[in-house]
């Protein structure tokens, strides 16, 4: 990093964009939810900023359209789902699996943020396939299938010191060695909850009810300017 007096804040706005339910069998699958704000997820997500040079301290990149949904289940539910997603789930807590490049046609993101509780994540022009794909695999076993896409959205930060930046509202530790790439939990940003995931080393991809977007960017850039 250059020096202090001469660094550049750039962090840019992302636009404003979990859900536990009781296991029944045989199945529970709840419709999407309704906002207010739902055409914002299908709106062109703004162009990432450009790298910057090694005094730079950390850049939003708002997430492309994306279907989300929590999905729990039996086992034998998620080695059906599994399947038919084409993505074999994290068995330990806390991990992300993923396959094809983000926000692409056949890309798909799983998130294992509870002992039978996955988030997922798909293209958002192949959630209504992906939703009866795993509701036809999952027929026969107890599972809850929810589709979240109108109230989370999500970005990505990144930046030499975007683990900074969450950190002064974060209280995990985001040393690399306690919280490596492929890791994810759900945590607190001040009084906001969140999903992080560490996708790189200076790479983190945060998921947060769209209501609470506007407040966890505020966060961070009032963070940024510590180090101008």
């Amino acid at each position: 990093m250059g020096a202090r007096g001469s660094a550049r804040c750039c962090i840019s706005r992302c636009p404003a964009v979990p859900l536990r339910s009781p296991l029944s069998p045989p199945c529970s699958t709840i419709p999407r939810e309704n906002g207010s704000m739902a055409k914002t997820l299908m709106a062109e997500p703004p162009k990432s900023k450009p790298r910057l040079p090694n005094d730079a301290i950390a850049w939003i990149t708002a997430a492309p359209p994306l279907a989300r949904f929590i999905f729990r289940g039996s086992p034998e539910a998620e080695a059906a789902a599994g399947s038919a997603y084409g993505l074999a789930f994290p068995k330990a807590l806390n991990r992300a699996a993923s396959i094809g490049e983000r926000g692409k046609p056949g890309a798909r993101v799983a998130l294992r943020i509870g002992p039978d509780e996955l988030l997922l994540i798909v293209p958002i022009a192949e959630g209504k396939a992906v939703q009866t794909a795993l509701e036809t695999a999952t027929a026969a076993h107890p599972h809850s299938l929810v589709d979240i896409s109108d109230r989370h959205t999500g970005f990505a930060l990144e930046g030499p010191h975007a683990a900074d930046l969450i950190n002064a509202g974060c209280p995990l530790d985001l040393d690399e060695r306690a919280f490596p790439v492929g890791m994810v939990t759900r945590t607190l940003l001040h009084k906001a909850e969140i999903v992080l995931w560490r996708m790189g080393p200076t790479l983190f991809r945060v998921e947060v009810w769209r209501s609470f977007a506007p407040y966890v960017e505020a966060l961070l850039e009032e963070a940024a300017h510590d180090f101008l």
